[in-house]
């Protein structure tokens, strides 16, 4: 009558635990957990381009991008955001552009680069919440990626 392992049945469990767990948190908790994803996936990657393992490390290079493209980059917002949206939009591009190089050249200086750009914005974005307030100059300052064409 009951099944001992439906991995269906385990999916949907979890996709619902996930959605639940979204609408209990906070905006400023979802980026943060956006930010540490991102960290974490280029980790991922890096991991697996020493082990040479290219199956693993395209696939946590993809789940990089699509946090930064899909989470990370959509949630600005352009229109209020002023200077800072700006210049995490611009990170956030060059982020992408790298971390697709990293990707298709299996080099992982692009990959640390993107991961040292990434770690001082999820740091800053910490900050903010135990403080209560942004402090706008210099989180923008450091969120200014510093632009190289390779």
């Amino acid at each position: 009558m009951f099944s001992t392992h439906s991995p269906r049945a385990a999916s949907a469990y979890q996709r619902i635990n996930v959605e639940t767990s979204m609408h209990t948190i906070d905006q400023h908790q979802l980026v943060s957990l956006l930010l540490q994803g991102v960290i974490s996936s280029i980790a991922a990657a890096r991991g697996a381009l020493a082990r040479g393992d290219v199956v693993a490390k395209c696939s946590a290079v993809a789940k990089a991008l699509r946090i930064i493209e899909e989470g990370l980059n959509t949630a600005l917002d352009r229109v209020d955001g002023g200077e800072l949206a700006e210049n995490l939009g611009a990170l956030y591009d060059y982020c992408v552009h790298r971390l697709i190089q990293a990707n298709a050249r299996n080099d992982d200086a692009m990959l640390l680069e993107v991961q040292r750009l990434i770690e001082p914005v999820a740091q800053a974005w910490g900050e903010i919440k135990k403080t209560g307030a942004a402090p706008a100059a210099e989180f923008t300052a450091s969120a200014r990626p510093v632009l190289q064409e390779a």
